[in-house]
């Protein structure tokens, strides 16, 4: 059962779960879990490469920075979140796999307040087999359609309650595409579950980092292929009439890397084809990986 819903994933798979490794088929969170309840909780997914966790300190970084966003306090420090992620990189059966990480407030009476005084969190680790991005999306890209950014202010926060991404998707699987590129008052936000860049005269835009967008992990990396490979990169404001005229698009994220975006509400991104800029910061990206 288990493995018809996570491919490769069988129930006697080690997950963590609050201070013991148990087999995935032992792992029980009351339904009072203010997670389960509420949506009250944080999480984090880091990409394995050859069992080794790839920005690992940049995805501890940004665990503590939305714990911290909802006054969620636990007596981890940044190393033990580390020691936790590295072991379940190297528990897994996988070389490369997926770390989930999730954090909720605990399990307590069903009340909007947090619980006064606290109750312990619930902290529970999985891992699953990484799939590599499809050739097919990485040469001929992904097509997308435009929707309004209809989540709430705080999408910085790394949270659980994950039903506005649900929505976004799920919009784009009703209108036969990949994904869906987001705009909140004209100016481009996400796609569903990934950062967008533009590029344009030669130069990679990226939306400013605020409380409207998730930081993903890869900005800080696609600014570091960018200074290396010589390519300008500015953060700032993207109104939706720069993304329509873009020169190429792409997004990023940790599961899918960098992928190029060719289409948008049925039209093609300049050329409708993988554009120049994509494919030298994806084999930029791919020799970081290569060299882990």
């Amino acid at each position: 059962m288990i493995e018809a819903l996570i491919p490769g994933v069988t129930e006697d798979v080690d997950v963590y779960l609050n201070g013991d490794f148990v087999p995935l088929s032992e792992a029980k969170i009351s339904v009072l879990d203010r997670g389960f309840i509420f949506g009250d909780g944080i999480y984090e997914v880091v990409p394995v490469y050859r069992r080794k966790p790839f920005r690992l300190e940049q995805h501890v970084a940004r665990l503590m920075r939305s714990l911290d966003k909802i006054a969620l306090y636990t007596s981890n420090t940044a190393e033990d979140w580390q020691h936790l992620m590295t072991l379940m990189a190297e528990r897994a059966p996988w070389e490369n796999s997926l770390v989930y990480l999730q954090v909720t407030r605990g399990v307590a009476k069903r009340d909007h307040p947090f619980p006064n005084p606290p109750v312990k969190p619930t902290i529970f680790l999985m891992s699953a087999p990484r799939l590599a991005p499809k050739a097919q999306e990485i040469n001929q890209g992904l097509r997308t359609v435009s929707m309004v950014d209809m989540r709430w202010l705080h999408c910085d926060i790394k949270s659980v309650s994950l039903l506005g991404n649900v929505l976004s998707k799920q919009y784009a699987v009703d209108r036969g595409v990949d994904d869906v590129i987001q705009f909140r008052d004209g100016n481009l936000s996400e796609a569903s579950s990934s950062n967008v860049w533009v590029v344009k005269n030669g130069k990679v835009l990226g939306p400013q980092k605020d409380n409207l967008v998730l930081e993903g992990i890869r900005y800080g990396l696609i600014e570091e292929l960018c200074r290396a490979e010589g390519i300008p990169f500015e953060l700032r404001a993207i109104s939706k009439a720069e993304v329509v005229a873009a020169d190429e698009l792409f997004l990023s994220s940790a599961t899918k890397e960098i992928l190029p975006i060719v289409e948008l509400d049925g039209e093609p991104i300049a050329n409708g084809a993988v554009g120049p800029i994509y494919k030298q910061l994806k084999q930029a990206y791919n020799q970081v990986l290569a060299a882990l």
